[in-house]
Formats: C-alpha cells, structure tokens, sequence
C-alpha cells in the first residue's frame, strides 16, 4: 500500500517536507498495518540509494539525468518512492549517499585553462593525459593557493591522474558542470525520496544512514566505496576506500541498490562492490539486487549517450550472480 500523501506529480519538483505530520502519520501506519520495528527483522535488507538528489534528479538542475527518455530521474523516484512505501516492512534500513562538492575540484571549470586562460565548457570536455601533456588545458595556477598547495604540484597530479584513468580503463576526465555544491539546494535529497525515507524511518524505528562522498579537491569519486585514483604522483594515499560501508553491506542478507545516474556514480559503485565481494566470497554477489527500472544513464544530446555501457554494466552484474529486479516486485518474493 502507498500512503495517500504521496503525490507522484510532485517527484519533479522541490518542496519542504512536513516532518511533524509525516511522523504522526508513519507511527499510525506502523500500527495500522502491524509493521515491527526493524530491529526484529529475521532477513536484513539494505536499500542503497546513490545520489538521488536535486541535482542529478530534477529538471532544469545541473546535471539532469534524463536518459534517453528525457524524464529518466524524474520516472525512476516515482518508481523508487512507491517502492519503498510498499515494502516499508522489509527494507531494514536505508542508506543515501550524498554527492557532495565545493567549486575547487579537479573536474569543475575553474580547476582548468587553455593557453587562452579560457576555463573548459562543462558537459562538453573530456580532458584526456595527451590533453595535459600537450598543454590543451592545464591546471589554473590561480587556485593553487586556495588548495593549500603550489602550481608544480597541482600540475604533476594532473598529469598523473589523467595517465591512472587511462592506465586503468576508466572514463576520461570529464569536465562538469558546479553541481552537488555543499551548501546548496541542489545537494539535498529530491523532497518526495526524502520524504518516504523519513517515513520509513520513523515507521521502522530504523535510522535513515547517510554517505558522504566526492568532496577530495583532487579526484573525483563516483563510487562511493571508492574514489577513482587512490594515490598521489609520489605514491602516497590520496583518498582510501570506504571500507567501513563495504563491510557493513556484506553484513545484510539482500542490498538492493537504485540511483543515479546508472552509467557512471551506480555502475561503479555496484563495480566495486563486486571487486570487494569476488576478492572475499563471490557466492555473495546473489545478496545483491539491481532496481533496474530506478536508474537512468547519462545522455547529452549531440553530446554523449551512455546508455549502451551502461547496460553492458548491468548485463556483467547479473552474469556474475547479482539479480536484476523491477520496482513492482515484492522483496518478500525475492527470498
């Protein structure tokens, strides 16, 4: 069932959720519907929902993903909100991560200049090794006192992660545009998705647990249990693994992971969880479960369309054992 609250036109837009009155209602519903709190729960489920905020999931916002249907985002939270309301008695707990940036960052416009002292266009450059090493675009010496550092290091980073992205098979650096700013609109949860995992939270008595990721100035971080270049040009550690929500996801019996967008920020993180679950159990890749239909590639039209990888991703996932589910399906059927 779906509380009468829930207003489907209002997936697309931003609003301020009523707390009070969702509390009130979601201990009613608890009661009426005869939901126990979470900690009794005899099957542990996890729902990871990778940043499904503003941002990325409302239109007119930064980095849209509107796949190639256009309203991508905007379908996938309907799907996902109604998803968790009807399922409130069998997700254990729900973990949002939380794309989170200031402006200074290795793939902001204001990191880079060409010979003309002209910043990147974002969403349209892809900055390559070659790129750097030829002086297309370099590091702005400009910022380099803001990051605490000097400009003949920033360079040789800059040199060395572009070499690590293609060494290791990964996307060109690609230049974006501000988004998931720290403080602003555009980082917090869509208001419909926040609003049902706060009513999940209060229904299940189960803490809604939040990860933070991608605010390191110097990589950017699509997965969250791992940034793409762990390592400095000398080879000191630059940013480590999160290795705590590894653990912590093996622990459930089902992950069931949903978000956006599907080509880049949950391919990866779904890629790293197989790498870490291959390494200490491959059995364990039949815990996790894909909600296909909540998650959208990116497409910039005439620019880039990421669907095909995307899907060859998910087509890998489900080879290697993980399940590939619909929304619509009761997660108590999955057991």
């Amino acid at each position: 069932m779906i509380p009468e609250f829930f207003d489907r036109a209002s997936v697309g837009s931003v609003w301020r959720v009523p707390y009070q009155q969702r509390a009130i209602e979601a201990e009613q519903w608890a009661k009426e519907h005869n939901i126990p709190p979470a900690s009794d729960d005899r099957i542990r489920v996890c729902l990871l929902a990778i940043d499904v905020q503003n941002t990325f999931c409302i239109p007119d916002f930064e980095l849209f993903v509107g796949g190639r249907s256009g309203t991508g985002a905007v379908e996938d939270n309907v799907r996902l909100c109604e998803f968790v309301y009807r399922n409130l008695g069998s997700i254990t707990e729900i973990a949002p991560t939380m794309d989170t940036h200031t402006a200074m960052q290795i793939f902001h416009p204001i990191f880079w200049i060409n010979e003309a002292r002209e910043h990147p266009t974002p969403a349209a450059t892809l900055i390559s090794y070659e790129d750097v090493q030829k002086g297309v675009w370099r590091v702005n010496p400009a910022i380099a006192p803001s990051l605490k550092t000097d400009y003949n290091t920033l360079n040789s980073h800059a040199l060395h992660y572009t070499k690590q992205l293609t060494d290791e098979g990964k996307y060109p650096l690609t230049v974006w545009p501000y988004h998931s700013m720290l403080g602003g609109i555009g980082h917090a949860l869509v208001s419909a998705v926040e609003e049902a995992f706060f009513f999940h939270c209060i229904t299940r008595k189960s803490q809604t647990s939040f990860e933070i990721k991608g605010s390191h100035p110097l990589t950017e971080n699509y997965s969250v249990l791992s940034p793409e270049v762990l390592t400095t040009v000398g080879g000191e550690l630059l940013a480590q693994k999160n290795s705590q929500l590894i653990d912590k996801l093996l622990k459930f019996d089902a992950v069931i992971i949903a978000g956006q967008a599907k080509s880049h920020c949950v391919a990866w993180t779904i890629d790293d969880l197989l790498t870490e679950i291959q390494a200490y159990d491959p059995s364990l890749t039949k815990k996790v479960y894909l909600l296909e239909d909540c998650t959208s590639a990116v497409v910039v039209p005439g620019v880039v369309d990421y669907t095909e990888q995307a899907d060859r991703a998910y087509d890998r996932f489900a080879a290697a054992g993980m399940h590939l589910v619909k929304s619509t399906d009761a997660i108590s059927d999955w057991f």
